[in-house]
């Protein structure tokens, strides 16, 4: 395989002074309701030096909605967290609570 970089748009060259490469943005999914949602909640230690901590996965909308429930549920437990690459991460062994809650605001849990 090469290892250079291809345009993706196919386009190598342009004799046209005025032309600009513009690349396609890609679409932000829309936020599903909660009841259309399926979410999955696992306890977690690994790469993470024997600490637990509670993944929430499978949330499918914009980022900022899914930063908002992350927020959520860590005023809820009363612990810290974040929110990286669609999970979001609750400090501690909360699954119980984190479940009931969202079973509360009609989301569909695992």
């Amino acid at each position: 395989m090469s290892k250079k970089k291809h345009n993706p748009g196919g386009i190598v060259y342009s004799t046209n002074p005025d032309f600009s490469f513009e690349q396609e943005q890609p679409a932000e999914e829309a936020t599903l309701p909660p009841a259309q949602q399926r979410l999955k909640v696992k306890l977690d230690t690994k790469q993470r030096a024997g600490k637990m901590v509670t993944l929430v996965e499978g949330f499918v909308g914009m980022p900022a909605d899914l930063e908002q429930l992350g927020k959520e549920l860590k005023t809820k437990c009363g612990t810290g967290g974040s929110v990286k690459d669609g999970l979001i991460i609750i400090q501690g062994d909360y699954r119980d609570k984190v479940i009931k809650w969202l079973q509360d605001w009609k989301y569909n849990v695992k």
